[in-house]
This record gives structure tokens, sequence and C-alpha cells, in this order.
């Protein structure tokens, strides 16, 4: 099974990470998915999503159909293999101390289940504050969250590769800090 994975916790080591990655790997029931496509991991959450097979159609349906289709077929896997998740879910959950939320990807359309949404507690000085008023104001947001929500998923959307850049220099001062002399000593 091909696996990619990403650790978007600055709080879990890559070999933290590595045996998450690999008991979801082991864990999961044979047959589940073809192939796990990704493993995610923060303070909160670890997400695991796996490729599914798409629904057979004839070659001539329309993109609506063959959307609605996919759709369905992302929602039929989700009812039928509940109960197995959530076996797998709630040991991890013990585990490892984080909710588990799950999703698919199939052909080319990726569907995310019940996913924890955690809040976060920040401090804005005024023009910050007028920035996600105006985004409320403007119905891009209803709210101030929702905006700060909304500023964080255009900064991700156009920015993947510094953030990615950016990640691995942090792996990289965690090696140096491992190899750096005993603390306590």
């Amino acid at each position: 099974m091909a696996e990619v994975a990403s650790k978007t916790d600055y709080m879990i080591t890559e070999k933290e990470f590595e045996a998450v990655r690999g008991w979801f790997g082991g864990r999961l029931p044979e047959g589940l998915f073809t192939e796990l496509a990704e493993v995610a991991v923060d303070r909160e959450e670890i997400t695991v999503i796996g490729r599914i097979p798409g629904p057979e159609l004839a070659a001539e349906v329309s993109d609506a159909e063959r959307r609605a289709a996919v759709e369905g077929r992302i929602a039929e896997f989700r009812e039928r293999t509940r109960e197995a998740r959530m076996g797998v879910a709630r040991e991890a959950e013990h585990r490892y101390g984080r909710k588990v939320s799950w999703g698919v990807e199939c052909d080319g359309v990726r569907g995310l289940f019940t996913t924890v949404s955690a809040p976060v507690m920040t401090r804005l000085r005024q023009p910050e504050r007028q920035v996600l008023d105006t985004l409320v104001e403007a119905g891009v947001a209803r709210s101030r969250s929702e905006a700060l929500a909304w500023c964080v998923r255009l900064v991700q959307k156009h920015s993947d590769s510094w953030l990615t850049e950016l990640r691995d220099s942090l792996e990289q001062v965690r090696r140096l800090r491992a190899q750096g002399p005993d603390r306590e000593g």
C-alpha cells in the first residue's frame, strides 16, 4: 500500500508521526481502501484518507451524472464501513489521545467525514479585527471566527510550497536539537 502522509503538528516528532502512520497502515481492515492515500496528524486530530474505486459508468455519461455517482459511492462507503472505521478510531483515540477523522478519494473527488473543528484562541489588534469585520460585512463570512478560518485557507492555498519548506526547516531544527548536548547535564 503506497502512502502519502503529512505531519502538520510542530509538537510531534518525525519518529512519532511514522509510528502513527505505520500503526494505521497495519491496523486498517484488509480491503477497507484500495490504497492508504494520506495520514495527517496535528495536536487534536488524526485524519486518515484512503482511496476507493469509482463507480463503473458508461463512457457517455454526463459530468453531472458522473459527479453524482462518485458522491453516491462515497456516501455508500461511509455508511457500509462505519462500524469498522469507528472500531479502529476508538483504539487509535485511546492510544494517541487524538480524535480520528476519516475521508476518501474516489475518482479525483475527496470526501471528508466528520472532522474536528478545534477552537483557537488568539489576540488580535484593531487592524486585524477590522479585516475580519470587513469580511463579515461583505458576506464572505458569517462571523469573525469564520472569517479567520477563511483567511487561513487563503494563505494555505497560496503558500503551500512556502509552508512545506517551513515545515521541513522545523524538522531540521528538531534533528539538530536532538544531536546537541544533553540539556540536563
